[in-house]
Formats: C-alpha cells, structure tokens, sequence
C-alpha cells in the first residue's frame, strides 16, 4: 500500500466501527511507535501498514493479514503472511488481486532502475507470484514447491482446496483478445487499455467507440458469449503469461512474441476459470478450525481473557506474554483445581505457575 492507500483505508475501517491504525514512514515517530504500542498490547486492533510494518515484530496471535496489493515476489508473500498465527491457531491469509495489479507491477519493472538482468530478475520474482495467485492447485502446495520442497499433500485448507477453480480451454478467446489489439494498431494505429477492449468485444455503443469508431472494426462484439469479468480475467491471466503487455506510459496493450503462436493458432491457452462468488458462510466444514470450547467453558474463557487482559494492562505489556489464547482456550476446558494440575496445561511453565498460577485458579473459582 501506498501512504495515501494506508491512510485511506484505515479511515475506512474506522468509520465501520473498526480499530484500525495507520503505520508508515510519512507519520512521525511518536504516533508510529504509539499506533505499534497499541498493536501489540490491545486486542481487536487493525494495523493497516505499508510492508515496512512487521519488521521484526514477534506478536503471536494475528489472526489474519490482509494484502490489498500484489506482493512483488512470492519471498515477500511468504515472510509477510508468516506473521499470522504464530501461536498455532488456525489464522487466514487474503489477499485481494486484479487485472490492475498486473498491470501497475509490469509498468513498476520496465520504469525501474538498473539494468536489464536487474529488470529480469525482478520480471522472474512477479511471474512466479502470479503463477501462485492463478493457480488451480493447491496453494500451500505451490507455495512449498517453489522453496524445493517436492510432494506436500494438499492442505485442505486454501481457497483452491475448498472452492477447487476450474480450467478452460481459452484459445479462442485468447485470439479474441490478441485480434483486437493487433487490429486497433494494424488498421487504426492506436492502443487502448482493458475498458475499451473490453467495450469493443462485447460490442458496446459507447460515446469511445463511437469517437473512434470502433464499431466499424471486424473484431466488434465478437465477444458476447463472455461478460465483462470474464473478458478481465481473460485480460488478466493473458497479462500475467507474458501473452500480452502494457505500454507503461499509457498503460495500453500492446502484443508480445508469445502473442504470435497464440493468434497462429499454434499454442493452446488454458486459462482458470473463476469460482462464482458466494454469500459467506460461517458453516464451513473443510477448514481446520480450532476446536470448539464446550458450552460450558465459553464463559470461562472469557472471564480468563479479562483477567489476562487487566494483568497485562497493570504490567504494560501485550496480553500474549502472560498466556497464549490456547493456553487459556486448554484451562478453561480442563478446569484445573491445583496448581499441581494446572502446571500440566500446555504454555504453563514453571516461571508462569508461580506468577500467576493463584491469579488463574482464582479466576476459575470466580462465578459465573
């Protein structure tokens, strides 16, 4: 995210009743090392960062990181991701992605600096993250394989192992694609980015396409047997295969090598199909969740959250540092009546019975 992005959207959440706190380098000190402060130490709190954030943080039970841009390497996603879940819970990693990702990394590469093996390495680091952004395997399983790490069992888990995407044979809609923009710079010597391209084949009368008379052209709405986000997706993984390029400048397509044997009919495109969009549902079985605490130990979670919670306030340090959300999910389903049992409980060592061992049991004997 940009400065202005991260400012943006933390004004966002906040005005949906979220916490959210910005963090980026254009803040000054103070407010940087308060928003980080309260990061770590409060619970329910958004940190809404560029990726200079999280820098040697240890917080351990982020429950999700969100990426609302394209990482420039599957490194980069990796290392970013990893802070979720460190204290072993079942966390989620999103990440939003589009057509205009794509394009704006492909743009960042050609305008950046260095040489020519330094744009190719950069070119290479970006494919193989838009390799796992699009595809239709198991993504812990594509993950591991780009580190050397050969034969993981899919997780069950990802998106692609819940909502499995499917393959399609898109040559000719490749073709339809790669036609028009050879014909606007053919016949018309002109370039136009994804809306008028998409205009065109699904034959739309714009005031553009009337200004440029774009309705004249062979290719006009030969594209109907596809809506308009499925002509971006088309666009997108085109984009992403090297199959088509964007001028930086304009941001305009323009055809590669690889477009040749495509529009020759010489190579076959697969493309991911995909999945339609569904309401959320909170049911969801394949998911490793945690295990559910028994109805009875619910409360009792809680009240040990609360009293975590005022102990780590008085101490001025995070609540994970007195005890992790298993840990207290385990006490409250046990119920331990000793210390001696207590001290059985998984992240109840030695040093943290004696400190706070008569504090939990009391917290236990509390009512309800």
């Amino acid at each position: 995210l940009s400065r202005n992005s991260v400012e943006r959207t933390a004004e966002f959440l906040t005005g949906q009743g979220i916490t959210a706190l910005p963090y980026h380098a254009g803040l000054d000190a103070g407010t940087r090392a308060r928003n980080q402060s309260r990061f770590l130490r409060e619970e329910g709190v958004i940190v809404v960062a560029t990726i200079a954030f999280g820098m040697g943080i240890d917080k351990p039970d982020v429950r999700f990181v969100a990426h609302l841009d394209l990482p420039k390497s599957v490194e980069g996603y990796y290392q970013e991701t990893g802070r979720a879940g460190r204290d072993g819970l079942p966390s989620t990693a999103w990440l939003a992605y589009g057509l205009a990702d794509v394009v704006q990394q492909r743009k960042m590469i050609e305008e950046s600096e260095g040489d020519r093996e330094h744009r190719r390495r950069l070119a290479q680091h970006l494919d193989a993250m838009l390799a796992l952004c699009e595809t239709v395997e198991c993504r812990r399983v594509q993950l591991l394989a780009y580190f050397g790490q050969r034969g993981a069992q899919p997780c069950g888990n990802c998106d692609t192992c819940l909502t499995p995407p499917q393959s399609w044979d898109g040559t000719v809609a490749a073709q339809k694609v790669l036609s028009t923009v050879f014909r606007l710079d053919r016949e018309r010597r002109q370039k136009f980015g994804a809306g008028q391209i998409v205009d065109i084949l699904l034959g739309r009368r714009t005031a553009k396409v009337d200004q440029f008379d774009h309705h004249s052209l062979s290719v006009f709405g030969v594209g109907t047997e596809l809506g308009e986000a499925e002509w971006r997706a088309v666009l997108r993984q085109l984009v992403a295969r090297g199959m088509l390029a964007v001028e930086p400048r304009h941001q305009t397509f323009v055809l590669t090598e690889d477009s040749r044997p495509v529009l020759r009919s010489e190579r076959q495109v697969m493309l991911r199909r995909d999945p339609e969009r569904q309401a959320r549902s909170r049911s969801r079985t394949p998911r490793a969740e945690q295990p559910a605490l028994p109805a009875e130990a619910a409360p009792v979670f809680e009240r040990l959250r609360a009293w975590r919670g005022a102990t780590a306030k008085e101490q001025g340090v995070p609540a994970y540092v007195i005890f992790h959300d298993a840990t207290l999910r385990e006490i409250a389903s046990r119920r331990p009546g000793t210390l001696a049992e207590l001290g059985t409980v998984s992240g109840v060592g030695e040093n943290k019975l004696a400190r706070y061992g008569e504090q939990v049991l009391e917290a236990l004997s509390a009512p309800s």
